[in-house]
């Protein structure tokens, strides 16, 4: 089986601390070209990550003939329409999450995917793919802590930089869309089901315009999920995962652990305590190799792209429910307008715009 061979649109610290590392060490990647808006950025970065090509325009790596696919690790706001052009321009796309500002965006994408069925589409929701959520996940499907009933996530970070992206309501900012999404995923993922409805209750910072404390409940008819989280609370996270006979817990680095030290679930069941360790992993590249393989072997992604979009859809509902004050389903018709595609994005946009200001 040969590499990948990748290409990553922009700089940002996530592609250049986290990601593009991982895929140099991959088993079936490679990082051979990074784009920037500005050239010399570009050269500095690849330099210093041992990338061979460089490119001063995000078009200009997309024209390269010489890749795969391409790595997306751009504002919130770019994903959906740069993770089109990728496909038109024939590449295989992994692009970060959220995978669009809203689920309609979303679909949009999934729409453009499907217009080119040999390429493949991911959303790179990093966490699936750690050896510790795969073994909780074992856990709960093989009943150790009997029927699952309630699931509690606490995830949050202290950053009131102006210059931030999480900062920036035009670029999907925000501690929903940046770590939220997480425990949503998460969720749905364990339930193995859509929530049937959520509240959702949110806190706007006045001058960012963006939530920078939202706290949820989704209810899945079997049990719920609830979560904290914030982008101006002090550095904290834990994950419970509770059924009728036993507890899962993670305490220290639930979402993005570190790749060179082991990992411990506390499993508590009959009275007795079990600390289960997992070995060291990069979930980054873990996740990268399991992409690459869906490529090589012409296999569907771990993850599909409509995952992605119903993710959004909570996501939506949520926000919705903190502007009214009342339970929501997610996906119902009255969140997004009945409109032509080339409509959307005006009135999404507004849409957005209303519900910042309404938080």
């Amino acid at each position: 089986m040969k590499k990948i061979r990748f290409g990553v649109l922009s700089t940002a610290r996530i592609g250049v601390k986290k990601v593009i590392p991982a895929m140099q060490k991959g088993e079936h990647t490679e990082v051979v070209a990074i784009a920037s808006r500005s050239l010399e950025t570009g050269r500095e970065i690849a330099h210093n990550l041992d990338i061979p090509r460089w490119y001063g325009s995000y078009e200009t790596l997309l024209e390269d003939p010489d890749l795969d696919a391409v790595y997306i690790p751009l504002p919130n706001d770019q994903h959906v329409r740069w993770s089109i052009r990728a496909l038109e321009a024939g590449k295989h796309v992994l692009c970060e999450k959220p995978i669009g500002l809203s689920a309609a965006q979303g679909r949009d994408l999934v729409e453009a995917a499907r217009r080119h069925p040999r390429l493949k589409v991911m959303e790179a929701m990093m966490y699936r793919h750690h050896l510790q959520w795969r073994k909780v996940k074992e856990l709960v499907e093989t009943g150790q802590i009997g029927n699952l009933q309630a699931i509690q996530v606490f995830f949050t970070f202290y950053n009131d930089d102006p210059n931030n992206i999480r900062n920036n309501s035009l670029k999907g900012g925000g501690a929903l869309m940046d770590i939220g999404c997480y425990a949503i995923s998460l969720s749905r993922w364990l339930f193995n089901a859509e929530p049937q409805r959520v509240f959702g209750l949110l806190e706007n910072d006045p001058r960012f315009g963006v939530d920078r404390l939202v706290s949820a409940i989704l209810d899945f008819g079997v049990g719920n999920a609830t979560f904290t989280c914030s982008t101006q609370v002090s550095p904290f996270q834990r994950a419970h995962v509770a059924g009728t006979e036993g507890h899962i817990e993670l305490s220290q680095a639930a979402f993005n652990p570190p790749n060179d030290l082991p990992c411990v679930i506390r499993l508590l069941r009959g009275g007795k305590i079990e600390q289960l360790k997992l070995e060291a992993c990069d979930q980054y590249g873990n996740m990268a190799d399991r992409f690459a393989e869906a490529i090589l072997r012409r296999a569907p992604v771990p993850v599909p792209l409509e995952d992605a979009v119903r993710n959004m859809e909570v996501i939506d509902a949520i926000v919705a429910s903190g502007c009214s004050g009342s339970w929501l389903r997610p996906g119902t018709p009255y969140l997004e307008p009945d409109l032509e595609r080339e409509d959307r994005t005006v009135i999404q946009s507004t849409r957005d715009d209303l519900l910042l200001n309404a938080r």
